[in-house]
C-alpha cells in the first residue's frame, strides 16, 4: 500500500518535477552564457559539477560513486620531463543521464555525436560547457576530433567518450569503437574504464534507458516516475600497461566494465582484459540495432 501511494505521488508530481528540471537547465544555460567567459576554468568546473548534482537531485536520481575518480592532469605524458596529461574515460552508454552522472563527480569534457549539439536547450548547454562534437561516418571529422582530444589531454583535462557509439538498454555492452582511443595511446595518457548502471532498490533498472524512437521528454517522464532510481558510477583502475594497439585497449576496457557491472561477455572477450598476457580477441560479435546516443 505504501509503495503504491509513493508511486502515485511520483506520478502526480511528475509535471512539477519536469518543469523544475527544465527550469534548472534553462538557468544553467543562462549562467554559462553570461558568466563562463569571465570566470576561470576551476570555477567553471565547479559550476558544472554542482549543476549536474542538482539536476540528479531534482529528478530524484540518487548518485552512488564506487572507486577512486581520476583527477585532471593525472600523470607524466609522452616522455620523461613532459607535463602531466589528462585521462581518457571510456564509459558505457545507456542514457542521456550518463553524461550528468559522470560530470557530477569529475570535471570532464565529453565527446558526443554532432546531432546532440543541434538539440534545443540541452544541445546549447553541451556547446557552452565545452563538449567536442564529431560527425559520425566522416573519417576526416574523426581526425579533427582526435586532434582536439589530444590537445585537451595535453592540457590535463579529463575527456569522456562513449565507445559503443550509441545507447543500449544497459543489459549488455556493444563492441567498443577504438578510433577515439588513439590520442591517449599516442600521449601515454591514462585510460580509465568507467561503468555506469541504473538501479532500483539495488537491482538493474531500464527506467533511464534512452533507445529506439524514444524522445527526451518520454525518457524524462520515465525517470521522474521511477521509484528509488539510482545511478552507480564505477571508477575502474587504469589500464596498465597501456596497449600499443587501440583495438586491444578498447577490448580491455569493455571487458573491465562488463565485469564491474556483471554484464555477460563470452569467454573469448573476457580474455581481452588480461593485458599482460597479450590476449586479443576479434571484433566479430554483432550488436543490437542502433539507437540515439546522448
Amino acid at each position: 500500500m505504501i509503495a503504491q501511494l509513493y508511486r502515485l505521488g511520483l506520478l502526480l508530481l511528475a509535471p512539477i518535477t519536469i518543469a523544475a528540471a527544465l527550469l534548472h537547465v534553462a538557468l544553467g544555460l543562462l549562467y554559462a552564457v553570461l558568466l563562463f567567459p569571465w570566470i576561470g576554468s576551476a570555477w567553471r568546473d565547479a559550476a558544472v559539477t554542482t549543476w549536474s548534482r542538482l539536476l540528479l537531485l531534482i529528478i530524484g536520481v540518487r548518485l552512488d560513486s564506487h572507486g577512486l575518480p581520476p583527477r585532471p592532469g593525472g600523470k607524466a605524458g609522452e616522455g620523461a620531463g613532459q607535463p602531466a596529461v589528462g585521462s581518457l574515460l571510456l564509459i558505457n552508454h545507456s542514457s542521456w543521464l550518463d553524461v550528468f552522472s559522470v560530470a557530477a563527480l569529475v570535471p570532464a569534457r565529453f565527446v558526443s555525436k554532432a546531432e546532440i549539439g543541434r538539440w534545443p536547450v540541452f544541445g546549447w548547454l553541451a556547446i557552452v560547457v565545452g563538449t567536442l562534437f564529431v560527425e559520425r561516418g566522416r573519417r576526416h571529422a574523426v581526425v579533427r576530433t582526435n586532434q582536439a582530444v589530444a590537445e585537451r589531454l595535453r592540457s590535463g583535462q579529463l575527456i569522456g567518450v562513449f565507445p559503443e557509439g550509441t545507447t543500449t538498454d544497459g543489459s549488455r555492452l556493444l563492441p567498443f569503437h577504438a578510433n577515439l582511443v588513439q590520442p591517449a595511446i599516442d600521449l601515454n595518457a591514462p585510460l580509465r574504464p568507467v561503468g555506469v548502471r541504473f538501479t532500483q532498490r539495488g537491482e538493474y533498472s531500464r527506467a533511464a534507458m534512452f533507445v529506439g524512437e524514444m524522445n527526451l521528454m518520454q525518457s524524462l517522464w520515465r525517470v521522474v516516475t521511477a521509484p528509488h532510481l539510482a545511478v552507480e558510477v564505477h571508477w575502474l583502475p587504469p589500464i596498465e600497461p597501456v596497449p600499443s594497439n587501440r583495438h586491444a585497449a578498447a577490448r580491455v576496457a569493455r571487458a573491465a566494465i562488463a565485469r564491474a557491472l556483471d554484464v555477460p561477455l563470452d569467454e573469448r572477450e573476457l580474455l581481452a582484459s588480461d593485458v599482460s598476457a597479450g590476449a586479443e580477441t576479434s571484433d566479430t560479435e554483432p550488436g543490437p540495432r542502433s539507437a540515439p546516443a546522448s
